[in-house]
């Protein structure tokens, strides 16, 4: 289905943001589709996790409008999301176990027993490759590790909204691989908005790509290349 059919999910306009003095976006005019693979790339300090965080609502836009919608278009209050961020929020010291991180990613999930917890932590942990690592401290993991916990924490509840801030940062070349299959099992059904430097692969797959340096530019694909106008 071409986007202009698929539901808006997230719309932003004349979106802006500054921090003091400093201008870090403006005129944000975007709409994220259901279903949509949102590649984004830019700069460093040209906006991108700013991007993300004002779609997540975890900051205000200085000027502007960010809204959700239902799949029946009706406005909506609040978006399901998994969230991987770009940098490592865990605590080194506080006791968590890889497990617990994991499953923290179903809390205010209702209707789950423990049984029902216990059987997707599981299920995930095989799938981001630590169920080896399941008891373990999450401060007594390599960089890597954590990434991958916390990307089983981003996935563990299937949400219909997925967003992704540097995904690959961390891991080997092995488990980069294991993030692009992931990617491909759940691009389609899932929206996904991820931003990362590397691109080469990532760029076949989604099916948006746009720039951010301070504002959005959106490019245009064709035959797997992509074009953007900076201008």
């Amino acid at each position: 289905m071409d986007k202009q059919q698929r539901p808006v999910l997230i719309s932003m306009r004349g979106v802006g943001l500054r921090h003091g003095l400093r201008r870090v976006l403006s005129g944000v005019d975007l709409d994220i589709h259901r279903g949509d693979f949102m590649a984004i790339t830019g700069p460093n300090g040209g906006g991108k996790t700013s991007l993300l965080r004002i779609i997540l609502r975890l900051l205000r836009p200085s000027e502007g409008e960010v809204a959700y919608f239902a799949a029946d278009g009706s406005r909506a209050d609040r978006l399901d999301v998994g969230y991987l961020p770009q940098k490592n929020t865990i605590d080194s010291h506080f006791p968590l176990t890889v497990s617990e991180v994991v499953a923290s990613g179903l809390l205010g999930c209702r209707g789950m027993s423990r049984k029902d917890v216990e059987e997707r932590t599981n299920a995930i942990l095989r799938t981001i490759g630590m169920e080896r690592h399941a008891s373990q401290p999450i401060g007594r993991l390599s960089g890597g590790q954590v990434q991958r916990s916390l990307l089983g924490r981003a996935l563990i509840s299937e949400a219909p909204l997925l967003i992704l801030d540097e995904p690959l940062s961390y891991v080997d070349k092995h488990f980069e691989q294991r993030i692009y299959e992931i990617l491909r099992e759940k691009a389609g059904n899932t929206t996904i908005v991820l931003v990362s430097h590397e691109m080469t692969a990532i760029a076949a797959m989604a099916t948006r790509h746009i720039i951010v340096d301070g504002t959005v530019h959106v490019c245009h694909s064709d035959n797997h290349r992509v074009v953007c106008d900076c201008g």
